[in-house]
């Protein structure tokens, strides 16, 4: 707990002085302030069925920080400034480095939550009328996350390195424009560079429909376009929501050419389709999604697997995250999903998926087969009463094996957690 009392502290030190140089001053250097704050304790249990590794029980908790000003009493302009700290108390009963460096994790099934403090906001934004200007570190969360999210889930939460600008002026219209020069956060690692371009505009035409078209062209990876078809319908007691959405993957227009990765090949395709309702508190849903996958047979070097690098991939194709990165031979996640929602009861959700390859893949044997399992979740959330801001969740996922490889193994996962947010102004 010392490294999170020492960051609230040095966090609360740096603002203070702050406000102390414009009070000697006489200058509005930093007023208007609001603090931000999340501690996130968590238990995660996980069984990766592989013989070779124990059982994880992973203890983490979560603690963010962020203050906000305005800057110089300029209308519109304002800087935060925010950390993120995950500490796991000692316990390192989990592998929290996937590189393996360390000797005594590799006995443990993975959890992706290092014990680690990193910068997660240092970012000015100027708000000028509709539109928005930003520099410098934050999150970034763009539609459903299916294809650029902060991985939230997890405990150090992604922060991007960008400079965008975000205008609304035309009704119901909403365009941004992102440079992204830098990832930090989810695993053990040091800032990752990249050279990466978002674009993205969404048209409401009334809440039954809006459409959104993107294009994220990601350096040495490849360009992401697409168009989704999003809206909501309500009827009496009855509310329903869908998806449709269509995206296709080409070769990068953005390389950094230092790596070895110039003139990668690429065509994939994806599309998802998702119908949702709500009645009287019972929710049901079924879903259907699709990346492409690129054949055994295929020699022609060009990349036809579909994939989703800054997703917040815990979201879809199942929470036991065996999905995270796309097979090479593509995904095909059939899902279907109900619950219960209501005042006082919070949410209680499962969902059921079958996976299978788009390609055939082979098993242990070298037998062609596209089966990749299945999957049940089950997930229940409620606020905690008494207690403005706390929210506990019970989550639980359970795969059962396919017959491709490397995915003929049954997971478990389990998840005990509590969630505090505040602010104060």
């Amino acid at each position: 707990m010392k490294k999170i009392t020492m960051s609230a502290v040095a966090l609360t030190a740096i603002m203070g002085s702050f406000s102390s140089v414009s009070a000697a001053d006489g200058i509005n250097v930093l007023d208007d302030l609001k603090f931000d704050a999340e501690i996130r304790p968590r238990y995660e249990f996980v069984d990766d069925g592989l013989n070779a590794t124990s059982n994880a029980n992973a203890i983490t908790a979560r603690t963010k920080l962020k203050v906000t000003g305005n800057i110089f009493g300029v209308d519109g302009l304002s800087a935060s400034v925010g950390v993120i700290s995950v500490n796991n108390f000692g316990y390192e009963d989990y592998n929290w480095n996937t590189s393996n460096n360390y000797d005594g994790l590799k006995r443990y099934s993975t959890v992706m939550d290092p014990q680690k403090a990193i910068i997660s906001n240092a970012e000015l934004n100027y708000k000028i009328g509709d539109t928005l200007i930003h520099a410098g570190r934050g999150q970034v969360n763009l539609d459903n996350q299916r294809f650029i999210g902060t991985v939230g889930w997890r405990q150090l939460e992604r922060s991007y390195d960008s400079v965008f600008v975000a205008n609304n002026s035309v009704k119901n219209l909403s365009i941004l424009a992102a440079w992204v020069y830098g990832l930090q956060g989810v695993v053990d690692a040091p800032t990752t560079d990249t050279n990466t371009v978002l674009l993205h505009a969404a048209y409401k035409v009334a809440d039954p429909l809006t459409i959104t078209g993107y294009d994220y062209m990601i350096a040495n990876v490849h360009d992401t376009y697409g168009l989704a078809l999003t809206g909501k319908v309500k009827m009496s007691a009855v509310a329903l929501d869908y998806r449709a959405e269509y995206a296709e993957q080409t070769d990068p227009s953005m390389e950094i050419h230092t790596d070895g990765k110039k003139g990668v090949k690429v065509d994939a395709s994806y599309y998802n389709v998702d119908l949702g309702a709500n009645i009287s508190g019972v929710l049901v849903g079924a879903n259907y999604e699709y990346q492409s996958g690129t054949s055994m047979n295929d020699y022609s070097g060009t990349n036809k697997t579909f994939t989703t690098p800054l997703a917040t991939g815990h979201k879809f194709n199942g929470w036991a995250d065996m999905f995270l990165a796309t097979p090479e031979g593509g995904l095909i996640d059939m899902n279907a999903r109900i619950g219960y929602k209501a005042k006082g009861f919070g949410k209680l959700l499962a969902v059921y998926h079958e996976f299978t390859a788009d390609e055939n893949m082979v098993d242990t044997y070298g037998v062609p087969t596209d089966d990749l399992g299945s999957e049940i979740d089950a997930v229940y959330v409620n606020k905690i009463p008494g207690v403005n801001g706390l929210t506990g969740m019970l989550k639980y996922a359970d795969y059962s094996k396919g017959k491709v490889a490397k995915y003929n193994h049954d997971v478990q996962k389990f998840w005990v957690q509590l969630d505090y947010k505040f602010s104060s102004k």
